[in-house]
């Protein structure tokens, strides 16, 4: 309930951002739903998916006591305690643990399906994870990328919140993986932001000192910088992080 409160409250804010644009920019007004679903759409795993969604269920959010926009919303740590490993992973997946309400709707954008954007999408809807859920991939973290892996294969579809998981794990395992997903992926363009948020994440020195790393994460960049998608630039990428992995395999 309270999560879906906080989707409307997002919608309001949203709807205010297309009240604010030109009327006679019709062109401003154009939005390509799939390539919007694209990069905001989770993989769900179903390790255990009825247990958790059940457990889920019965969550009641504790607000932060220094203000009524932001709290908890987690199961009990006797519940979390008791999942396995595949459960814990399944949770962590698809139930961030804290809220915060904010209206920092992301910048209207056209033609998504042309840009490589620097940053992923949120995907959980004003929620993050909490410590103990980091904690959780961080401590198995071996074991989360197999189940990532092992997901992508069998449903074909990587996930914003598996991208997340691997930014945060460090994951330079798979850019060979996620190399092989985005050639058969094309539509999913965010697999190359992964790519360089993985060679951004291990300060790559290359990567770092090229020009297309000045525009997504200098001085004059923002949440949505991007670069435009062409096949010169999607080659790029793919060859800098391969060499990235190359290095740190080598070492």
């Amino acid at each position: 309930m309270k999560r879906g409160l906080l989707f409307f409250i997002s919608f309001l804010c949203w709807v205010g951002v297309f009240a604010q644009t030109n009327p006679e920019d019709d062109e401003s007004l154009f939005m390509d739903p799939a390539a919007i679903e694209m990069r905001n759409k989770m993989t769900i795993p179903p390790y255990g998916l009825d247990k958790v969604k059940a457990l889920i269920a019965k969550i009641i959010p504790e607000e932060d006591k220094e203000t009524t926009d932001a709290g908890t919303n987690a199961i009990s740590a006797t519940d979390f305690k008791k999942l396995s490993l595949r459960e814990k992973f399944t949770y962590t997946m698809i139930h961030a643990e804290l809220y915060a309400q904010n209206c920092a709707i992301p910048e209207y954008q056209t033609q998504i399906d042309k840009k490589i954007f620097g940053t992923l999408l949120d995907g959980f809807n004003e929620s993050s994870w909490s410590q103990r859920q980091t904690d959780f991939l961080q401590e198995n973290r071996d074991s989360v990328i197999k189940l990532i892996q092992e997901s992508v294969i069998r449903s074909k579809r990587m996930g914003v919140n598996y991208k997340h998981a691997l930014v945060e794990l460090n994951g330079w395992q798979m850019i060979p993986f996620i190399i092989e997903y985005a050639k058969k992926t094309s539509k999913d363009k965010d697999a190359l932001t992964l790519l360089m948020l993985l060679m951004k994440r291990g300060e790559y020195s290359e990567f770092i000192k090229s020009t297309s790393f000045k525009k997504l994460y200098g001085e004059n960049s923002n949440y949505y910088s991007y670069l435009n998608y062409n096949k010169e630039n999607e080659a790029l990428i793919f060859s800098r992080a391969l060499k990235y992995y190359d290095e740190k395999k080598s070492k």
